[in-house]
């Protein structure tokens, strides 16, 4: 796990060099850092953090925004048409909750995040959700728990809003 947290903090750190016009060499740092080429669609706006990368799977027409930081561990899917605000935070691992375990012990928990799913600024994911296809997660959200397809999400923690469907925009 040493090795792998060291192969990915040297990779994230070339990739924060970059910039928004570098997106076809933040493709293959990305691709480098997953373990798996990234489709041509795929498109970060560093500065963006991982403890690992090689769980990560990502689909085609991803958008990931500034400043995210994907904790895999526990491994991480991310669909088709999925779109990623700044600051997100998706985290698959954790400790005990028993105090002398905390150090001894890392869980890892997956994380699914299904097709057209929209993360809004601020949003923490914590491990073991998946989030429903076409659900979006509001801004600042923490999500404990399952998001159903096709539902806005809020709070801390996270619960459902309203179901949303047809293309009514986001001041229906």
């Amino acid at each position: 796990m040493l090795a792998n947290t060291k192969r990915a903090m040297a990779i994230t750190a070339a990739l924060n060099r970059l910039t928004f016009n570098d997106a076809s060499e933040i493709r293959a740092l990305f691709s480098e850092l997953i373990c798996k080429k990234v489709d041509e669609s795929f498109l970060l706006i560093p500065p963006f953090y991982t403890a690992g990368g090689d769980e990560i799977r990502i689909g085609r027409n991803v958008f990931v925004n500034q400043n995210c930081t994907f904790y895999d561990l526990g491994g991480l899917d991310i669909a088709d048409d999925v779109m990623i605000g700044p600051n997100v935070s998706i985290i698959t691992a954790g400790h005990p909750l028993e105090p002398s375990q905390r150090r001894a012990a890392t869980i890892g928990r997956p994380i699914a995040i299904e097709r057209n799913v929209w993360i809004a600024a601020g949003a923490t994911i914590i491990g073991g959700v998946t989030l429903g296809e076409n659900a979006v997660v509001a801004a600042g959200s923490v999500v404990t728990k399952d998001v159903p397809p096709n539902t806005l999400v809020g709070g801390n923690p996270a619960r459902v809003i309203r179901s949303i469907g047809g293309d009514k925009g986001m001041f229906a």
